[in-house]
């Protein structure tokens, strides 16, 4: 490689920073995104199915009859007009932000937003500013000295932190202002709102977000993500969102996992379980510090130095339990910090392991 790359790869290693991969399957799990266990369970569909390809893009052959049920299904069932589906969250960011912000436009987002936000706005050609962290002061004072087409794009439970925006405020704000606003449900639907719908949906938001992100490799248990929205808007994605356009479509067995999986009848009671797990664990680790909201199922237990995370990792690690530290450029340098990701599957002397644990060697 050039010398360049070799350097960064450098810096990461001094900084103890660099990633790997590694699997994990044989711990506790306390690391996925699995927040109701629906990956983990065995898919009662009938007859055994034999996975077909997809053969092309959703614009050429991809389009299945399965497709458009779940796109048909999604709408009904998130309260919104339409909805596209897209291979990925990522893919699904990408997409809307390089195609819907126009030149002359500006997106403001929440300065810990997902980075797939980050990079779709970067391949727009709109102006682009960040603002604080669920800062509505900050925010209101940057959409008022802007003139022109506004977006504002948070995530309505954030994924690192596991704190949730103010959506309310904000969804205010919006309106007052003629912004549009974008919300990224990735790490809230399944979990919260009536039947898992999310967070918008669970305020009475829908008609002051202009789209909704769902993603179904979180709380589904899946792949893939949809972007929810008015049918303009659907229409206009699927004509100039080229992460949509030129990749191929997912197999159709992929779009009527989706279907089940999202209108499953477990999802409820798979969510009570969740938060029994997620209220023993705040309780049982009520003097560690956490920086996560009380009900959220990612608890963030901030450190802030790069050796002791590593230190406190590798120690969980041992003992069996599934965690990942969390580093800069994902958190803010002095953020450093173990991610800890609650599930419904979780038992409680699980959850008293590894709180134990921690507590010893924190």
């Amino acid at each position: 490689m050039d010398q360049k790359l070799q350097d960064k790869l450098n810096k990461r290693k001094q900084e103890g920073t660099l990633r790997s991969l590694s699997c994990l399957s044989e711990h506790v799990d306390f690391y996925s995104n699995d927040y109701l266990g629906f990956s983990k369970f065995p898919q009662n569909r009938g007859q055994q199915k034999v996975s077909s390809g997809s053969t092309g893009s959703r614009l050429i052959s991809g389009t299945s009859n399965a497709a458009l049920e779940a796109e048909e299904f999604l709408a009904k069932f998130f309260h919104a007009a339409s909805a596209l589906i897209f291979n990925s969250g990522y893919d699904a960011n990408i997409g809307f932000f390089s195609a819907v912000p126009q030149k002359g436009d500006t997106v403001f987002y929440d300065e810990f937003i997902h980075a797939s936000v980050r990079d779709g706005v970067r391949l727009s050609f709109a102006n682009s500013f960040s603002f604080k962290h669920n800062d509505i002061v900050d925010l209101e004072m940057k959409l008022v000295k802007t003139e022109g087409v506004k977006y504002v794009v948070i995530e309505s439970l954030y994924s690192m932190d596991g704190d949730f925006s103010p959506l309310v405020e904000i969804a205010e704000l919006c309106v007052k202002s003629n912004t549009y606003l974008i919300v990224d449900e990735a790490h809230s639907c399944g979990v919260f709102g009536s039947n898992g719908r999310g967070l918008v949906s669970e305020l009475g938001l829908e008609k002051s977000v202009f789209a909704r992100i769902v993603t179904f490799g979180k709380a589904y248990g899946l792949h893939g993500a949809c972007v929810l929205g008015e049918q303009d808007l659907i229409t206009f994605l699927l004509n100039f969102a080229r992460s949509f356009i030129y990749t191929t479509a997912l197999p159709p067995d992929v779009y009527e996992d989706i279907s089940r999986n999202v209108g499953h009848p477990l999802v409820n009671e798979n969510r009570l379980r969740l938060n029994q797990v997620i209220t023993f664990f705040r309780y049982s680790i009520r003097n560690v510090l956490l920086v996560s909201d009380e009900k959220s199922p990612i608890q963030l237990i901030r450190i802030g130095d790069v050796g002791q995370t590593q230190n406190l990792s590798k120690i969980l690690q041992e003992n069996r339990l599934a965690v990942k530290p969390i580093y800069s450029p994902t958190v803010p340098v002095g953020s450093e910090g173990i991610r800890i990701c609650l599930h419904a599957f979780n038992t409680f002397e699980e959850v008293n392991r590894l709180v134990q644990t921690i507590s010893k060697n924190s």
